[in-house]
């Protein structure tokens, strides 16, 4: 039986993917007893990794919460979800265009305060509205960097509703590129957006080559009077030449869910409280994509959506399955197939791949290896972590 941790509240739907029979699913785990862990936003970087962990999946896209460099060097696979709250993140974008384009908000807080004013409110409203006016999208130019599975579908509901849409990814995946609508523009140079868009959307995820991924220098090629938001992650833009353009007017208005004292301090700012994926249909997508991924890999060895090894599906297999992560160096794996082969152990198949510097191999065998072949395998140099799968 599997020891799962879970480290956040998860929807009740993971128990569909991990039965009881095979699964002891809790919150209440010792830690030292987990083979896996299922969470959302918990901060991981203080946790000890211990030699019996197998993997993390987290129900969300992002993946800073979790010590991946650490976890890669000890062979513990971490897992996230992308596109499972693509649709969630989608409508608010969506929403913000409209708040970003409209004072919406200021409209809502003055039309408030003319509580109690009974018949005169009607000719309060025809007098004060002008102050709240906006222009419409339709026809406006949408910048969208980032085409993941969030970015295209932004992208692609903003060309139905009529605006003309320029996208930025020079890494689009094969898979995202089919799904992009052809009335999306491809920039080869994001300097080609920058200049073009009169909203700006970013959609990268959050790493040491994104952080401050817009700068003073990206803004200065920016439309007077831009309209910029940020649903992807905070650190995506240098906050000081954000509120200096906000301040000159180079910048509009900003709108993003990861509010600040800063940035709720600023007239030109509109933030909600990191609501992108928080919808119920978000939440139990997330949830069974995570566990799904999760069961597959401890189950079959199979990878996918990993952020630090290689994707490898895989069928189940009707004989002893080794897994092996270790380094992409030559000669190893004709080193595992020798101790295999001393110990009088066939190999019926072979599944072979790797991401730069880590590689992950899979053995079907004629029989289930020893503990001391295993001990053999997991000692051999370049090897970060082996296991047998019956």
């Amino acid at each position: 039986m599997y020891q799962i941790k879970t480290l956040n509240a998860i929807s009740p739907i993971i128990h569909t993917h991990l039965p009881k029979e095979r699964y002891l699913v809790s919150a209440d785990l010792p830690e030292a007893e987990a083979d896996a862990f299922l969470l959302r936003s918990a901060d991981c970087h203080d946790l000890p990794l211990r030699e019996n962990y197998l993997a993390f999946a987290r129900a969300g896209a992002g993946f800073n919460n979790i010590p991946v460099e650490e976890c890669t060097r000890r062979g513990i696979a971490v897992f996230n979800t992308p596109g499972a709250n693509a649709n969630a993140v989608k409508e608010l974008v969506l929403c913000a265009l409209f708040l970003g384009s409209r004072d919406i908000v200021g409209g809502i807080s003055w039309a408030k305060g003319l509580a109690g004013q009974g018949s005169a409110i009607a000719k309060a409203v025809e007098k004060g509205k002008k102050q709240f006016v906006g222009p419409e999208i339709a026809g406006k130019t949408l910048g969208v960097i980032g085409l993941g599975a969030i970015g295209v579908l932004v992208a692609n509901t903003a060309a139905k509703l009529g605006m003309k849409v320029i996208g930025y990814d020079p890494f689009i995946s094969i898979d995202n590129a089919w799904h992009l609508s052809v009335d999306v523009q491809h920039a080869l140079h994001m300097e080609d957006l920058l200049g073009a868009a009169d909203y700006i959307t970013i959609h990268v995820p959050l790493m040491d080559s994104t952080r401050n991924y817009l700068d003073a220098a990206q803004i200065a090629q920016m439309k007077d009077g831009v309209v910029l938001l940020n649903f992807a992650r905070d650190g995506l833009i240098n906050e000081e030449a954000l509120f200096a353009a906000l301040d000159s007017g180079k910048v509009a208005r900003y709108l993003t869910d990861f509010p600040d004292d800063a940035c709720l301090s600023h007239s030109k700012v509109i933030c909600t409280p990191h609501l992108g994926a928080s919808t119920p249909e978000s939440e139990e997508n997330c949830a069974s994509m995570a566990a799904e991924e999760l069961r597959d890999y401890l189950e079959t060895g199979a990878i996918r959506n990993s952020v630090n090894l290689p994707a490898c599906p895989l069928s189940p297999s009707r004989h002893s399955r080794l897994t092996v992560i270790h380094g992409n160096v030559s000669g190893l794996i004709a080193k595992i197939s020798s101790i295999l082969s001393d110990a009088n152990i066939n190999i019926e198949e072979m599944v072979n791949k790797s991401r730069g510097e880590i590689a992950y191999s899979v053995f079907d065998l004629n029989e289930h290896p020893s503990g001391e072949v295993m001990a053999k395998i997991a000692a051999a140099e370049g090897v970060r972590k082996a296991r047998c799968i019956r």
